[in-house]
């Protein structure tokens, strides 16, 4: 197969009309054509690859996600199973691994350094130190997973540095999350062996953690968005940082991907090289990836792009395999999966969710979640107060957020949490990183409740609940992803975004927001399902 047009050399930093030869899944020659030759106004570069995902906030399984992605010009992602290993343990990262498989893509999966993320909290399971060296072990598994548990690397946790010993010994890269870590705490944790991190939210941070030898991955996902913030460091900085999307849902990957993040930088009047570098190489090079770059001998892994402003894709080739075209999938998925899950909650009355009233907690912490950003705002006030029980109260924004233990039968943990918006009614999810419990946020008990239920009935998934309507999109993989047509999981998650927002939310996510409530380690004030949790001081308040 030949396929000509202006070739990207980037490490030569030079575009040239060339004729690719694809010969047994491999690029046989790149011939530079003469001057004059009519070749298509198209251009040829390796695929993009996001530099960290977690497959799970798409709530795709890994094949269903491909048929996606590819449209987009991505071949390759650095997948942390850590959503699934959270819920089902190490049945959940073979079950990743093993669906990848089923498609003509790159998955590159690490061992997930903290099941469950902190004490404070209930998983579904746990990854002791014994099974990350199992993990860290296999050929499949290419690197340890984020250490979110930046406390236990400065303070020296024995399970902690056993975990980041074992990543050493393999020789494989340790991923870090550690978002405002500054100054001699930032340059110990760096020193660690820790080589990424993908959490900064400021520049002045990211320059900081680069200048101690950290490579800084710039984050566009569904909530969190840095690119804005980051996006100055790269013309200086292009050799040590990379783009990904970390939690990006449905609706979102649909409309694009990596392909959206060089399209801004190009908006930016930033070099091509410098983009393209960041996109397509830099994650080889950093985790020794097996994936093709537009050499002579490499694997058939490219695009072929109508421009390089927008970065339109035309054609995904993975191993020489056409697998998107003109903006449609190749990918078909054939063979039926084996659901696993891990649900064992019983539905509730709106009776369980009222909240009396203690004069110890006054002030009162409020949560105080903020747009396109996972670290939350703490706000001392006194919520609405009713015949001696807490209460929402919309008019200041005050809502009613719970967290269900989904693995056993225990209390509903209760607090209030600012700027979601909700006028009326409910939303839920079982989706709730990190131990992924259900979250709600509600502004009538009998609301709330309604829209929990919706997801017992469905063993997982997301509602919404108001205006006499309900809502819910069933996710009964591990309660966290979908086997079906991600198109249409795309278009029902829309319709749910929709309600959410009709409701009142003025969130641009409201689903994915609602997901990092009960996050711990991203501070400063979570909800988990055993209490409102400070995370600067890192205790159950």
């Amino acid at each position: 197969m030949i396929i000509r047009g202006n070739y990207i050399d980037i490490p030569g930093k030079r575009i040239y009309p060339a004729a690719l030869e694809i010969r047994d899944k491999k690029i046989a020659a790149v011939r530079e054509l003469p001057a004059g030759e009519h070749v298509p106004l198209q251009y040829l570069s390796p695929g993009f690859i996001d530099a960290h995902v977690h497959i799970e906030s798409s709530m795709l399984i890994p094949a269903e996600f491909a048929r996606i992605a590819v449209v987009h010009g991505t071949v390759a992602t650095i997948s942390d199973p850590h959503e699934i290993a959270n819920v089902c343990g190490m049945e959940g990262v073979d079950f990743m691994i093993r669906n990848g498989r089923e498609v003509p893509f790159h998955f590159f999966f690490g061992a997930p350094s903290c099941v469950p993320a902190t004490p404070f909290e209930t998983s579904g399971a746990t990854l002791n130190v014994q099974q990350v060296r199992e993990l860290i072990r296999r050929p499949d598994i290419l690197y340890l997973s984020e250490m979110m548990n930046f406390p236990g690397v400065l303070h020296g946790d024995p399970e902690v540095m056993n975990k980041i010993a074992w990543a050493k010994k393999f020789h494989k890269p340790i991923d870090g999350h550690a978002p405002g870590l500054r100054g001699a705490d930032a340059r110990k944790y760096i020193n660690a062996g820790i080589s990424t991190d993908h959490e900064c939210f400021t520049a002045e941070e990211a320059l900081e953690k680069l200048q101690y030898g950290m490579k800084i991955i710039i984050r566009e996902g569904s909530a969190a968005r840095n690119f804005e913030a980051l996006a100055p460091l790269i013309n200086e900085h292009w050799e040590n940082m990379m783009f990904c999307s970390d939690d990006k849902h449905p609706d979102s990957l649909v409309r694009g991907h990596i392909n959206q993040l060089c399209a801004r930088a190009a908006a930016a009047k930033t070099d091509l090289f410098k983009i393209l570098q960041m996109a397509c190489v830099n994650p080889v090079n950093h985790y020794k990836l097996n994936v093709g770059q537009l050499r002579v001998g490499d694997a058939a892994d490219f695009i072929v792009l109508k421009d390089l402003t927008k970065f339109d894709v035309l054609q995904t080739f993975i191993n020489g395999e056409c697998v998107a075209e003109n903006g449609k999938t190749k990918i078909i998925i054939s063979s039926s999966i084996q659901t696993i899950n891990h649900f064992h909650c019983d539905r509730i009355s709106p009776e369980i969710l009222a909240y009396p009233v203690s004069s110890a907690a006054y002030p009162y912490p409020i949560i105080e979640a903020f747009d396109g950003q996972l670290i939350t705002g703490k706000i001392e006030d006194q919520p609405h107060v009713r015949n001696g029980h807490w209460e929402t109260d919309p008019h200041r924004d005050i809502l009613k957020i719970i967290v269900i233990n989904r693995y056993k039968k225990a209390p509903v943990a209760m607090a209030f949490i600012k700027n979601f918006g909700l006028k009326t009614g409910a939303i839920a999810s079982s989706v709730a990183h990190d131990s992924h419990n259900i979250v709600s946020v509600g502004i009538q008990d009998e609301d709330i409740a309604t829209a929990v239920n919706l997801l017992v009935e469905e063993k997982g998934g997301i509602s919404a609940v108001g205006n006499g309507k309900e809502m819910v999109l069933a996710l009964p993989v591990a309660g966290l992803m979908s086997a079906s047509d991600g198109y249409q999981v795309a278009k029902t998650y829309t319709a749910l975004d929709a309600m959410a927002k009709a409701l009142g939310s003025s969130l641009k996510a409201p689903f994915m927001t609602l997901s990092f409530m009960a996050l711990l380690v991203i501070p400063h004030l979570k909800l988990s399902d055993l209490g409102l949790f400070d995370g600067d001081r890192f205790r159950i308040l």
